[in-house]
């Protein structure tokens, strides 16, 4: 469906966290050979793409694990695939890595539902806004299970066009901001 509406796609990978919650199917933990996790990226790749870049799906433990990313940030410059980090956590080492592998990137913003409050919602909107203001853009990330997230944007999005804002696929912000050249050598 959203690629029939023209949206761009990108794979949302399960990945261990730091509390030990499930990540879900198909994640990759920490403790997996390269091959295990090269596996389960492909795996996931094959079904969902066609797509833009990856991010993690909690992931916690695998983003502040150097070895892990490089070996998942190396198979998504293979793909010519960009990375968001979610960032789960402060102790993310995706940046380093990925200015070391020469991978287009990007940090999330502001996530808008951590709170299932509309008025709270609101705020996050506000805050990445702001953000957006001082950066050129910002990354917010919502979730499809927030029963209030949708009702929430669409009551928003006619003023935040009339203030000028515009939303934007991923990988205008992402590779906007990258040396396209040192892409997919």
């Amino acid at each position: 469906m959203a690629r029939a509406a023209g949206k761009e796609v990108i794979l949302h990978q399960p990945m261990e966290a730091v509390g030990g919650q499930n990540p879900g199917p198909m994640a990759i933990y920490e403790g997996m050979t390269e091959d295990q996790i090269r596996e389960i990226l492909q795996k996931n790749i094959d079904q969902v793409g066609p797509l833009g870049g990856m991010n993690n799906h909690q992931g916690s433990k695998i983003t502040a694990n150097e070895k892990d990313m490089r070996i998942i940030l190396a198979f998504c410059r293979e793909k010519g695939l960009y990375y968001l980090d979610s960032k789960t956590t402060g102790e993310t080492v995706v940046p380093a890595v990925a200015a070391r592998i020469g991978i287009p990137y990007r940090e999330r913003d502001v996530f808008i539902d951590n709170i299932q409050e509309k008025a709270a919602m609101i705020r996050y909107v506000q805050e990445g806004l702001q953000k957006a203001e001082k950066k050129g853009a910002a990354v917010m990330i919502g979730h499809a299970w927030s029963s209030q997230l949708a009702s929430t944007l669409t009551e928003l999005y006619p003023e935040l066009v009339a203030q000028g804002f515009t939303l934007s696929d991923l990988s205008q912000i992402v590779m906007g901001n990258w040396d396209n050249e040192s892409f997919g050598d």
